[in-house]
């Protein structure tokens, strides 16, 4: 049996959007363990925190006693998905398409358990897609659709109305072959749910009705357990802007992306109003504890204990403990400007999104050089300005507050090569020296 009600969690999280049978499926849920599946599209090596939305879905129906089953797409990601597109995809190599695959395996191998008579399935769709014959999908399954239905559908129906682009019919045969996926891991593997975003459920119905025709009205079943789909709706923020992006692009899932301390930035600046529900959907922290720091937020907004949980929680959730320990202690360096206390990898990262120049070690030898001159091809337009700002106290080295006549020697590099620099408390400016 179910440990906990899934269809709950998922509702208080605000994960909760669409269901094909709301009752339907709770009394399905709560007979036993069940296999859920969520599809991924490898369009690249790693997935941003968009696509974290599914996969949070399918780690709470892990921690609800059902079993969660990972779809990647090496069959489907050869066509693409034309779900939210305005404009045709650019299809992708075979090879391109397996890399993607292996890297976006990564995030699941850490987000999902997969030990265990509840282990994680990774499964992809190209081992039966590829297998298929053009006659044979035709007969046992293009003849279970409708075409008035499928042109319908939001995902088509958009592109048909657009005179500049249109549709092909690669990718208006998409979603048949979604579609299909849910009917062989219905087969093959009893999976009896699929979840999937706001922006999936036109396909989410798709298989759930190839299931309904193939299986039921055909014969090959009498009786037995129904296929159910289930949505989250598209996150924002509050203010309506557009949410997973920063200044420096999309926010992903893989170190190699993201960094760990970026990923942590990211969740500490978000806004007020988007704290408690982030923490709902993007980490796995109680409904008291969430609410605890909701009330603390409440009483003094200037400590952000909101948005300390949040970055803490989702960064240890996707990167692991000592991970986000270190992004935190970078975070806090910089905030109080201690940066010789932080290791070379934890430096670099936490001035990664600060503008450098390189310079000519020699200038740092014996009594070094003027901090104004290096200010006024750094953070100041000029050496007047420079030194106006020396004269405020608004300029620090390595986070030490800089006087009028200071200079830069070699005593000031950091792991013996940069020093760094900061006008006001958030202006830096990274000094390489070679």
């Amino acid at each position: 049996m179910a440990s906990t009600d899934l269809i709950a969690e998922l509702s208080w999280r605000g994960l909760l959007h669409q269901a094909t049978d709301e009752a339907g499926l709770r009394a399905h849920l709560a007979g036993g363990p069940r296999l859920i599946y969520a599809g991924f599209d490898p369009t690249s090596d790693s997935l941003t925190i968009g696509n974290l939305v599914p996969a949070m879905m399918l780690l709470h129906a892990q921690r609800a006693g059902h079993r969660p089953v990972v779809l990647m797409g090496g069959g489907t990601g050869l066509i693409g998905d034309p779900s939210g597109k305005s404009a045709e995809r650019e299809l992708q190599t075979p090879e391109r398409v397996e890399a993607n695959v292996r890297g976006q395996r990564r995030i699941f191998d850490r987000l999902l358990d997969c030990s265990g008579p509840l282990g994680a399935s990774i499964v992809n769709n190209a081992d039966w897609l590829g297998r298929l014959g053009y006659i044979e999908v035709l007969r046992d399954v293009g003849k279970h659709f409708s075409v008035n239905q499928m042109v319908q559908r939001d995902s088509v129906r958009t592109r048909l109305e657009g005179r500049e682009h249109g549709i092909s019919y690669t990718e208006f045969s998409y979603m048949i072959l979604q579609a299909y996926d849910f009917l062989h891991l219905f087969r093959s593997m009893g999976v009896t749910v699929q979840m999937g975003g706001s922006d999936q459920y036109g396909n989410i119905l798709s298989g759930c009705d190839l299931i309904r025709r193939a299986v039921f009205r055909t014969g090959e079943a009498d009786a037995g357990p129904q296929a159910f789909g289930l949505t989250a709706p598209l996150v924002t923020k509050a203010d309506g802007g557009k949410f997973g992006k920063t200044e420096s692009g999309a926010v992903w899932l893989t170190a190699d992306r993201t960094s760990p301390y970026a990923y942590y930035q990211f969740w500490l600046n978000a806004a007020d109003a988007d704290a408690g529900r982030f923490l709902r959907i993007y980490t796995l922290c109680t409904r008291e504890r969430i609410e605890a720091a909701e009330a603390e937020q409440a009483r003094d907004p200037s400590a952000r204990p909101a948005q300390r949980l949040l970055a803490r929680e989702a960064t240890a959730l996707l990167h692991g403990h000592d991970e986000m320990l270190k992004a935190e202690a970078a975070a806090t360096a910089l905030f109080k400007g201690d940066l010789a206390s932080l290791d070379r990898s934890t430096l670099n990262e936490a001035l990664a999104a600060a503008p450098s120049s390189n310079h000519d070690r020699a200038l740092l030898a014996g009594a070094g050089v003027a901090l104004a001159d290096v200010l006024a091809g750094t953070l100041c337009k000029s050496k007047s300005e420079a030194r106006q700002a020396l004269t405020e106290g608004s300029v620090s080295v390595n986070g030490r507050k800089a006087s009028a006549e200071a200079r830069l020697t070699t005593a000031d590099l950091l792991h013996g090569e940069v020093i760094a620099l900061r006008r006001g408390k958030k202006n830096w400016h990274v000094t390489r020296w070679a």
